[in-house]
């Protein structure tokens, strides 16, 4: 089937030379003009392919759906510390009430006290909390979180992300991102 593909259909799973995908939260993933510019480059190979090609007057391919990198890439030890990292270590819940509305993050202790913007001192809160704690430090209001903020592993991140899936997985991933699952009887 030849198409004309929109620039944000069909990406392709990113996998690492052990056929790892590079990164689950965010999901590794690369746009169909990127991971065609790596096949040309000769730096992927590709594992699994849409049904829908891409065709120029002199040649026609299909899209590549998961793609393996050819030189592998190391790891990094520790997750960045990012908005959305530290959601996910929270689980995408306020640490002090447990909603899922309105998040923002909340500094333990708070800046004006001298508390630093890190893995351990900053805590997913949704936006009622965090301005009733507003620039209080936690044993002069009672309000401590449910879990005390720590720095997490890669681990921890891909264990938490887990309950979150993407909202779009396609069927020839499957076997790609969920490797390491306890496998039904």
């Amino acid at each position: 089937m030849t198409i004309a593909v929109p620039p944000g259909a069909h990406p392709a799973l990113v996998l690492n030379a052990d056929y790892r995908p590079l990164s689950y939260y965010p999901l590794s993933l690369w746009s169909w003009q990127d991971t065609i510019k790596a096949v040309f480059l000769d730096r992927v190979n590709i594992v699994s392919e849409y049904e829908v090609a891409i065709r120029s007057p002199s040649f026609q391919m299909r899209l590549p759906s998961v793609v393996s990198l050819k030189s592998y890439v190391k790891p990094t030890r520790n997750p960045a510390f990012t908005r959305f990292n530290v959601f996910l270590r929270d689980r995408f819940v306020c640490q002090y009430c447990g909603s899922r509305e309105e998040l923002t993050f909340d500094h333990v202790i708070p800046r004006s006290r001298g508390g630093q913007t890190t893995w351990e001192n900053v805590v997913a809160a949704c936006s009622p909390c965090n301005l009733r704690k507003g620039s209080a430090h936690p044993r002069d209001i009672g309000m401590w979180p449910h879990q005390m903020p720590f720095q997490p592993s890669v681990a921890d991140l891909h264990n938490n992300g887990r309950a979150f899936p993407p909202n779009y997985l396609h069927e020839s991933w499957l076997d790609y991102l969920y490797w390491d699952t306890e496998l039904d009887p």
